[in-house]
């Protein structure tokens, strides 16, 4: 019979933690910042972009942690 060895590091499962919970902030940063932006748009722009301000201000409005 083989024997197996298994390796542990208690370290090993918080590093893809840690950096999974920075590219969510990273993710939340960069979509308030894109609503801020949206929201700061001329009508010209928004008729530019073939979209009507209730959309610009549906999308704006919304959470920075939803989809």
């Amino acid at each position: 019979m083989a024997d197996i060895s298994l390796h542990y590091s208690s370290k090993a499962p918080l590093a893809g933690t840690f950096t999974a919970f920075n590219q969510i902030l990273e993710t939340w940063r960069r979509r308030a910042q894109e609503r801020r932006e949206l929201a700061n748009l001329d009508h010209r722009t928004i008729r530019d972009l073939g979209l009507s301000p209730s959309e610009i201000r549906f999308e704006a409005n919304k959470p920075f942690w939803r989809l």
